[in-house]
């Protein structure tokens, strides 16, 4: 190495290592003491979710349940005798799925996923049954929606009875995971509030709903917190990962939990703007709000936080489409970046995967608006981009009342932290600006941070920030204008159609 050569820095020694179960892969990774990734102790393995015609969304569980043996088998394997060192396990899921357990603890149902819109007419039943949202929406922080169990159940009890009866209890990915490693079915409040049957007040099954869906509560797992972890592998993992079988396993977190943790938005005062396959805006909040905002969620970091805010059903998988699908050009980028804002006369209306925050029409379609015979295949991809963050701008006006006027956005995600120009795109449609996250692995750094916290090996782990993606108020008041004719051909097409 030469003598002017950046050093590394030392592995600061015990490690954590975290399980990163999301919708296109699993992650396994080990971070220090100090929540830094250890270099080149990682693997993934990629997962494929089965989409149906009719709206189905879901994952084999013994799939999915593969792929993390083998990324725990493949980490471990390239930590070699750094493994002895591992001191806790960490995890996090995509979240608001849900699957059926046999009473051994096995499989009846796939792992159906929140895009799963099969059960949209249920949610649409429970809605007008129930006389609207307001009263579950303030209970659980969820609106009554197809991406949440109360409509999952309502569909499975009328179209597959007798699957239903039989099965002895419903979980998420994260509890399956844990009876299978560790034989105990334990969810956290993290990741039960993400369910839509969570009292957020009380931290407790919802009684209304359980009574309302004549649901058994013992169906469901305990819940429990994520500082409590469970020690002692099962056998055969204790023989296959020796170095694992008596540390601490902490119950999984929901994704955009860990997300907002690890890119250091642990508070009110930085707003999480993540960019995966899908997308969310999110704030952890000291205090639970007395009353949801309109169109948002209240979910759980834990016991002590809120986590406020809105995910959509669209991020990543537009622009992965739209490059797919159109015959862009070799230089892209520089293209794309050189548009005028808004000026290609198109409007879209991104809800590939159904619309959640913060109309949550279940039902609602992806739709191309404005386009002529000169129009460019560049020109589309601008317009979807665009599409995708005035979405954003409406979950930003609904979180301005919960934040301080000083507060920063700061971005995390490959679908934006791979795209300068879409990050200069949300400046400018927010009209604020964006710090890109430096944490390139923000929601496996999540994870690691509470395991460390909780271990009392951390206290203080502040996160790397990025570049600073100031808004050009021209272009800002641009988009107000194209945002007023998105919503215009949004309550056209989806809330009156």
């Amino acid at each position: 190495m030469p003598a002017n050569s950046p050093q590394p820095n030392p592995i600061a020694l015990p490690l954590i290592l975290t399980l990163d179960v999301g919708t296109s892969s699993t992650r396994a990774m080990l971070f220090d003491s100090q929540a830094r990734p250890v270099p080149d102790l990682q693997a993934q393995i990629p997962s494929q979710v089965q989409t149906t015609a009719d709206g189905g969304s879901e994952f084999d569980p013994a799939e999915l349940l593969r792929g993390v043996i083998a990324a725990i088998d493949q980490v471990l394997h390239l930590a070699g005798p750094l493994a002895q060192h591992i001191c806790g396990v960490a995890l996090d899921t995509l979240v608001t799925n849900m699957l059926g357990l046999d009473s051994a603890g096995q499989p009846l149902t796939p792992v159906y996923t929140y895009a799963d819109t099969r059960n949209a007419a249920d949610a649409d039943a429970l809605c007008a049954e129930l006389g609207g949202m307001t009263a579950a929406h303030d209970r659980t922080g969820c609106l009554i929606h197809s991406a949440y169990w109360p409509a999952r159940f309502r569909w499975l009890a009328r179209t597959q009875p007798d699957l239903y009866r039989q099965t002895a209890h419903w979980v998420s990915l994260g509890d399956y995971l844990f009876q299978e490693f560790l034989g105990q079915r334990q969810v956290s409040y993290s990741v039960a509030s993400w369910s839509g049957l969570l009292n957020r007040r009380e931290l407790a099954w919802d009684r209304e709903w359980l009574v309302y869906l004549s649901l058994d509560e013992d169906r469901l797992s305990p819940l429990t917190d994520v500082d409590q972890p469970v020690r002692g592998l099962r056998s055969p993992w204790a023989e296959r990962w020796p170095a694992l079988k008596d540390v601490p396993w902490f119950p999984a977190i929901g994704d955009g939990a860990a997300a907002n943790i690890g890119s250091g938005c642990a508070g009110p005062q930085r707003v999480a703007l993540t960019m995966g396959t899908t997308g969310a805006m999110r704030v952890a909040l000291e205090q639970n709000p007395a009353a949801a905002p309109e169109g948002l969620w209240v979910y759980r970091v834990d016991r002590r936080r809120a986590l406020v805010g809105g995910a959509t059903s669209e991020g990543g998988n537009v622009y992965a489409w739209l490059k797919q699908s159109l015959q862009l050009p070799p230089d892209e980028a520089e293209q794309l970046a050189a548009l005028a804002p808004a000026a290609h006369g198109l409007t879209v209306l991104p809800f590939v995967a159904g619309e959640r925050a913060p109309g949550w029409q279940s039902r609602a379609r992806a739709s191309l608006i404005g386009f002529t015979l000169n129009t460019r295949p560049i020109e589309i991809l601008r317009a979807g981009l665009e599409g995708v963050a005035y979405r954003f701008a409406l979950i930003q006006q609904r979180l301005a009342p919960h934040l301080p006027p000083d507060y920063q956005i700061i971005a995390s995600g490959s679908g934006l932290l791979n795209s300068p120009v879409w990050l200069q795109i949300m400046a400018d449609v927010l009209g604020h600006p964006v710090i890109a996250s430096a944490e390139t692995e923000a929601t496996s750094r999540g994870v690691a941070v509470l395991a460390l916290e909780a271990l009392d090996l951390a206290q203080d782990l502040p996160a790397a920030l990025g570049k600073t993606y100031q808004p050009n108020q021209v272009h800002h008041a641009r988009y107000q204008e194209a945002l007023a004719t998105q919503l215009d051909l949004y309550r056209k097409l989806v809330a009156d159609g």
